[in-house]
């Protein structure tokens, strides 16, 4: 199903709140409204009176990056794959419930992270080609908001607090510059039930976003870091625009922005990006 069109109508109710002196349509599903108005998110947001739209206020300069960050479950496929693993050997609802209360920050991170994966020990090896064959789903917009950014230049990481044989096939999926995740020992074809060290989390989300601005010699504001849980707060802090999706409600109220009812392309939208001139892969 395509994305719906903004209602021009709706776009104008905004503006006339707002009291804006210019708006650009960036295609049939975006607008640019330009303002000087310190309660820009608040008054469009009572303009809008609970439309499933998403409203990104930004300053104009900086507006473009070069560096793209994403989280991995629940960004930028629509599942979490340590909850699918699980479910291979019936222990979904048990990982499942520890996953939600990690991603809402109530528990560390690494606890929660070993504590499900010794859950998974003695899993099939082999189930992580099954899932990914035939259960792990991209995100919408996924594949074009990354095809877009790569033909401008934008490079691409995949940064997750997952694992390894899951994103490395996702990244190249995406056809992503690289993939950054943890690994799961495997012995005899099995899941041992323990985390490689060290454990990428939080910390090293951002660390890993910093080590790629230093690399490109960026600044952190010409990044933009992508996420949903608590585990990539650091990271989204730490960028020059940290957009939360579909996320938690901490991790929404922390970011800059918050995709809630749009999918993925939104993020090109954010960055200036017309609708033509999106890319399909």
């Amino acid at each position: 199903m395509a994305p719906e069109k903004l209602d021009p109508d709706v776009v104008a109710k905004v503006v006339e709140a707002l009291e804006a002196p210019r708006a650009a349509r960036l295609g049939s599903r975006a607008t640019d409204i330009f303002v000087a108005h310190d309660d820009a998110a608040a008054v469009a947001a009572a303009a809008l009176g609970g439309a499933a739209i998403d409203v990104i206020v930004q300053p104009v300069a900086g507006r473009q990056k070069r560096l793209l960050l994403s989280d991995m479950d629940s960004t930028l496929i629509a599942q979490e794959c340590i909850d699918e693993l699980a479910g291979v050997i019936g222990a979904k609802d048990e990982v499942s419930a520890i996953t939600a209360r990690a991603m809402r920050g109530e528990i560390d991170f690494a606890g929660a992270l070993n504590a499900r994966v010794a859950l998974l020990k003695g899993t099939p090896a082999g189930a992580i080609d099954d899932l990914l064959g035939s259960v792990i789903t991209l995100s919408p917009g996924a594949e074009v908001m990354t095809a877009t950014l790569a033909a401008r230049g934008v490079r691409t990481v995949l940064v997750s607090g997952g694992f390894m044989a899951f994103a490395d096939a996702i990244a190249a999926r995406l056809q992503m510059a690289a993939a950054f995740a943890n690994r799961l020992e495997v012995a005899d074809g099995v899941l041992t039930g323990r985390v490689v060290p060290p454990i990428l989390g939080a910390d090293a989300k951002r660390e890993r976003l910093l080590a790629e601005c230093a690399a490109l010699g960026i600044a952190p504001g010409e990044a933009v870091a992508l996420g949903d849980g608590a585990n990539d707060l650091a990271m989204i802090k730490a960028a020059g625009l940290g957009i939360a999706y579909r996320a938690k409600p901490a991790v929404a109220a922390a970011a800059d922005a918050s995709i809630a009812h749009t999918d993925l392309t939104t993020v090109l939208f954010a960055l200036g990006v017309h609708e033509d001139e999106f890319v399909s892969p």
